[in-house]
């Protein structure tokens, strides 16, 4: 008998110290979990989160809130069952974040990298929109190149052959356009000055024809945006950066003394894109007081599909669309909603 119970008691030792490194040992899965959202119009850790220099800014009476997600990326079993039980919680599987020929060191890279570029892409669809469009800038000229002895480092250029220059890319376009050899009629400005030249384009190597010219960008604004916010990473706050920005700017009020939160990529053009994470964005917007949400196109039939009550969401498609719904919610109407189609 006392064999008997010394061999239970083992067992039931070993049964237990199991269950409790079943309970301790990590899952290939992440908790996904509703994160802290901030006013970009206001502060952070005693800093303005959008900061103007060399230009007079307006104060809002409401907020415009970006939007995040925490991410668990050490999960237990116990873990996983507890945020299975919670709706605002969501569990997936690891290599959706991490992907497995990546370690999370470079996935936290690119997702810094990608902060960066999307504050660089809010600030240049906010200074365009309020009148500051992208200039393209000659770099350097090449020497021997087409544009030897006519063009200039510093020189904006603005049109070929009539057709207006947007971006670096429009440029390249128009050069294209027209074999190597073709004399195309350069318009441009230096030092302040409107001028135009004709330069005879030349084939390089792989036989398209270029101006022999490097290309850099810059909006002719007599002020100065920059965004101060660490700790966040990835694409996702480019819409609300770019209303802060405009915001912060113009005398009117975006907001209408309302409480806006919203999610969204924004790219040079103006376009909103898709995000992870909308489920829990909603969930912390509604904790921060939000009185409605701006969500991307592409996430509507997922945000319609996880609606959190009290809440209303406007569809945008573009940087526009956006000014158009907080118009018309702030106006006492009704922007164009989400869908689950």
């Amino acid at each position: 008998m006392r064999r008997r119970g010394v061999t239970v008691v083992l067992g039931a030792l070993i049964t237990a110290l199991l269950a409790v490194g079943v309970m301790a040992a990590p899952l290939p899965y992440v908790v996904l979990k509703p994160g802290p959202t901030v006013n970009t119009l206001g502060s952070d850790n005693g800093a303005e989160v959008i900061q103007v220099t060399e230009a007079k800014t307006t104060t809002s009476a409401g907020q415009l809130r970006l939007t995040t997600v925490n991410v668990q990326s050490q999960v237990e079993l116990v873990w996983a069952v507890s945020s299975w039980l919670k709706s605002s919680d969501a569990v997936v599987p690891r290599e959706l974040i991490y992907p497995p020929d990546r370690t999370e060191k470079q996935v936290e890279q690119q997702n810094a990298e990608e902060w960066t570029a999307s504050q660089d892409s809010a600030i240049t669809v906010a200074l365009t929109k309020l009148g500051y469009p992208v200039q393209t800038v000659v770099a350097k000229v090449g020497d021997g190149s087409a544009a030897t002895g006519i063009l200039k480092a510093g020189d904006v250029i603005t049109a070929v052959d009539g057709t207006k220059v947007t971006d670096p890319g429009k440029l390249t376009e128009l050069v294209r356009a027209k074999p190597a050899g073709t004399a195309l009629t350069i318009a441009y400005t230096r030092g302040g000055k409107p001028a135009t030249a004709k330069v005879t384009t030349k084939a390089a190597e792989d036989k398209v024809p270029r101006l022999g010219i490097e290309i850099d960008t810059k909006q002719n604004a007599p002020f100065k945006v920059s965004i101060d916010l660490d700790k966040i990473g990835g694409p996702s706050a480019g819409l609300m950066f770019t209303l802060g920005i405009m915001d912060k700017l113009e005398p009117a009020d975006l907001t209408g003394g309302k409480i806006i939160a919203g999610t969204g990529t924004i790219d040079n053009d103006g376009n909103v894109g898709p995000i992870g994470g909308i489920p829990q964005k909603l969930v912390g917007a509604k904790k921060a007081g939000a009185q409605i949400f701006l969500v991307p196109k592409g996430n509507c039939a997922e945000a319609a599909r996880n609606a959190v009550d009290g809440l209303p969401m406007a569809e945008v498609a573009t940087v526009d669309d956006a000014l158009t719904a907080l118009k018309t919610f702030t106006g006492g109407g009704t922007p164009k909603p989400c869908s689950a189609e």
